[in-house]
């Protein structure tokens, strides 16, 4: 999706996708009837589940890190009612933590606990946090986005694939070189993206600076040769001083970039820098993302507001989902957009999709393309490089047995 194309369609959904407050000016259930349904079910009993999540590859190095792996195994936590509803989700933190907190909610209602128009009443509880407004969505038979929203259509948007690593140099023994990352591209592409995020940075730990910058060149270019309907993200993983980043921008010369992710560890001296050369040297619609990584979150809200960063990326978890909902609004007030980091399995990718479908100001989404036997999540469909969120109740994953 081409830049702006994405602001006409945020402006759009500002109006569509209305912050919760606003929806539900009067009443934090929604309504009295939600409100009912909610106290008539008494959380009753915790159980934990583990899924394991393959890749349809290994996914190797970035600028920062060794191999990422095979894919990851999973805590779910479930809450149950008395009523027999059941919700499930990713533990915020520890399982110990789960289990000494459960107790403080053991025998309240859902609605002591939990509102449409708010989420988690109170932090303490967010270690339960997905899980409840899985199991809110469950007992008012609603997807999470409208759940939030208070509106039945979510706000669709793109999904890149995050999956583009340092390809190349795998396996050890035997390297691929770079046709493994096209190979690796079109695999993406027949699944269904449009958007392919590469990780650059080969000079920040695995290469001599002039090597890493050169391949790093080679392989923006390869991709964009090999796949010109598809959008390129770039991803530094912080490996880049300023001046070598605008080194590489200067490589890959009229190569168009959706967006430029974490060239360098944030300051507001850098990012103005990156920000008037990118609009010297035509790349005006270039997006910049930040704050995944240790963020500062004062000075990339700082950034924001004086235009200097588009999009917050802080991870979906580790920020937390009721926080995000809270957080959504804010950055559209800023004039920022939001991409929670979804990186290390396609659930976090479901929980970012209903953000997204919900405030609308998400340009796209961060995939992570996953299998399991343990759990499914059929209710998400790639299209064309678009990401379709379940519209079952919840957030639509199931345990297979």
């Amino acid at each position: 999706m081409k830049r702006r194309h994405f602001l006409k369609l945020a402006a759009t959904a500002s109006v569509a996708a209305a912050t919760p407050a606003a929806l539900f000016a009067e009443n934090i259930y929604g309504d009295q009837h939600a409100k009912n349904e909610l106290s008539y079910h008494k959380i009753e009993e915790l159980r934990f589940r583990s899924a394991q999540l393959k890749y349809p590859r290994l996914v190797g190095r970035n600028s920062r890190l060794g191999h990422h792996g095979t894919g990851p195994s999973l805590t779910f936590c479930q809450l149950v009612t008395d009523k027999g509803a059941e919700g499930m989700g990713l533990v915020r933190g520890s399982r110990e933590e789960a289990e000494k907190r459960f107790s403080a909610i053991r025998g309240k209602s859902v609605a002591e606990v939990f509102a449409p128009a708010v989420g988690t009443l109170d932090e303490a509880d967010y270690v339960f946090d997905v899980c409840l407004h899985d199991l809110a969505g469950v007992i008012l038979s609603k997807p999470v986005y409208a759940l939030i929203s208070g509106k039945d259509n979510p706000v669709l948007t793109s999904c890149y694939s995050g999956m583009i690593y340092f390809d190349e140099m795998d396996p050890a023994e035997k390297p691929g070189g770079l046709g493994r990352i096209l190979e690796n591209c079109l695999y993406d592409y027949n699944y269904g993206y449009r958007q392919l995020k590469v990780k650059i940075g080969r000079g920040g730990k695995w290469m001599s600076k002039d090597e890493g910058l050169k391949t790093d060149i080679a392989v923006t270019r390869l991709i964009y040769d090999n796949f010109p309907d598809c959008d390129i993200l770039v991803d530094g993983n912080d490996a880049f001083t300023c001046d070598y980043f605008i080194e590489y921008l200067k490589g890959i010369e009229d190569i168009p970039l959706f967006w430029i992710e974490e060239p360098f560890r944030e300051t507001r001296d850098d990012y103005a820098r990156l920000k008037e050369w990118c609009l010297a040297h035509g790349r005006r619609n270039t997006l910049l993302g930040d704050g995944e990584a240790n963020p500062d979150r004062e000075l990339n809200f700082r950034l924001g507001k004086e235009r200097l960063l588009d999009i917050y990326l802080e991870d979906v978890m580790g920020y937390g989902f009721t926080p995000w909902r809270k957080l959504m609004p804010r950055l559209k007030e800023m004039g920022m957009m939001a991409s929670p980091h979804s990186w290390g399995d396609f659930v976090k990718t479901c929980y970012s999709t209903h953000l997204a479908a919900a405030y609308g100001n998400t340009p796209t989404i961060e995939g992570v393309t996953c299998f399991s036997a343990d759990i499914c999540f059929s209710g998400y469909k790639l299209e064309r490089g678009r990401l379709y969120p379940n519209t079952t109740p919840g957030f639509g994953i199931r345990f297979l047995s």
